[in-house]
């Protein structure tokens, strides 16, 4: 065992032997592609024979489809829940009758894309776990899918079969606590190895689990920079909802949800729509992004005030991304990871002028250059909502807006060549307040709120404040 943050770390083998030695657990190891390391892990501990009911590598094309059913995609979720309801659907028809009273059945599956030779692609895969919680019940789910960063496929591999052995102990011994379930994900791997960036919990056995409280747990916990889900609440891996879509994003603390959120969104996609050709515009996606910062209450994660806030986007209809991203540039390169079509982000006056502050910059050796060329090295545009100046009355909009000397002739070029564009405001009476003086009116028990707050978002609003 190891310490790692004043906390006992079990090995790898630690983890396989305690579950190789639990009689109530039985069950199937299922693997395609890179992912063939996980059960290795387990047969190479003593008393496997108390875990493995089957070990199968169903690693040709042709075999694995004559097993699972052919697929579009062998990389998938749709693959791996193939692989889970065929292979937990033998391990119960066989077993079940002579040891489903006293044991907890699982199969363990995963399809994997690693390293191959002279390979630049993505390396990926998706796992899963089908399990009893106890003996005769219908079984739960848990997915996650990762990224392996590592260039070497050897190490990805190794990477991959200490990850699974992380998650099904997770799953047997975790799995009532989020938080030691996720930080537990990455014992006895680098950071640097593995990327989290979607968890599921499915079935009645979780039905008092909240996914997206899973998505904000892989960001807060450092296993993913970022985590989404839909409108109606589905956790989604981003590369299924994002690949080879236009985007618009608007980035904000939503804190609360306003008339004034809506209307620089509809005025974005107004104006993005004129870039884009049919086709693209019913491919189209809008996002509405949060970030760490703007979810801390001190140095703690408010998860009742994440799910309010959450709850409000998701009735409004948008699409929720949660990130740790402080700093545009780096919310582009996620982007463009997954799409190389346009992408639009929607932002005020007030940070387009934080965009143009020289401290943001301070650790690339490029500085402010370097930020705003990593920023535009995609087909990606600035569409700014205008403001309010309170001390004249005076419309401020992106070819108003003025930026220190030294700087005004980059600004100029990206006004001329439309990186940065305006937009209308639709309303302008929703100038008149900004989000923190609504946050001040809820406070205060003055009801002009109401107006500025779309009406199914009130409720949300209050409990916030």
């Amino acid at each position: 065992m190891s310490k790692k943050d004043n906390k006992i770390i079990r090995t790898t083998d630690d983890k396989v032997l305690k579950i190789n030695l639990d009689a109530a657990k039985y069950g199937t190891f299922a693997e395609i592609g890179a992912g063939q390391g996980v059960a290795e892990q387990f047969f190479r501990v003593s008393a496997s024979a108390g875990t493995v009911a089957k070990s199968i590598s169903a690693y040709d094309m042709t075999m694995s489809d004559e097993i699972y059913g052919k697929s579009s995609r062998y990389v998938s979720r749709e693959r791996v829940t193939a692989m889970l309801d065929h292979e937990y659907a033998l391990l119960d028809e066989r077993l079940s009758e002579a040891r489903g009273d006293s044991t907890t059945f699982f199969a363990y599956c995963n399809t994997v894309r690693a390293r191959g030779y002279k390979d630049t692609g993505e390396c990926h895969g998706w796992m899963g776990i089908r399990l009893q919680l106890r003996p005769n019940e219908a079984p739960c789910d848990i997915l996650c899918h990762v990224r392996l960063l590592d260039d070497e496929n050897t190490d990805q591999m190794d990477a991959l079969g200490v990850f699974g052995a992380n998650f099904i102990y997770a799953a047997f011994y975790y799995r009532d606590n989020l938080e030691k379930f996720v930080n537990s994900l990455m014992d006895n791997i680098s950071h640097d190895s593995v990327e989290v960036d979607m968890l599921k919990f499915l079935g009645e056995g979780f039905r008092f689990v909240d996914n997206r409280l899973c998505s904000l747990q892989l960001v807060q916990s450092g296993l993913t920079d970022a985590a989404m889900f839909m409108p109606d609440g589905e956790v989604v891996q981003p590369a299924e909802v994002l690949y080879k879509r236009p985007i618009s994003l608007i980035r904000g603390s939503f804190d609360p949800v306003t008339e004034l959120h809506l209307d620089m969104m509809k005025q974005t996609k107004k104006k993005f729509f004129t870039q884009l050709s049919a086709e693209q515009q019913g491919r189209y996606i809008g996002i509405c992004e949060i970030s760490m910062n703007n979810l801390l209450r001190g140095d703690v994660v408010d998860h009742v005030h994440f799910l309010d806030r959450a709850d409000a986007l998701q009735a409004l209809g948008k699409t929720v991304l949660i990130s740790r991203y402080s700093k545009f540039h780096r919310v582009a390169t996620y982007l463009s990871r997954y799409s190389s079509e346009p992408i639009a982000i929607s932002l005020s006056i007030g940070l387009l002028n934080e965009l143009f502050k020289e401290k943001w910059s301070d650790n690339l050796a490029g500085g402010i250059l370097e930020s705003f060329g990593r920023l535009f090295k995609s087909e990606l545009a600035l569409y700014v909502y205008p403001w309010r100046n309170r001390s004249d009355d005076d419309l401020v909009t992106a070819e108003k807006f003025r930026v220190d000397d030294h700087l005004k002739h980059l600004y100029q070029f990206f006004l001329e060549n439309k990186m940065i564009k305006d937009v209308e405001c639709g309303n302008k009476e929703l100038l008149k307040y900004t989000g923190r003086d609504i946050q001040k009116m809820i406070m205060n028990k003055d009801e002009t709120w109401r107006k500025f707050v779309p009406e199914i978002a009130h409720k949300a609003a209050m409990h916030i404040h």
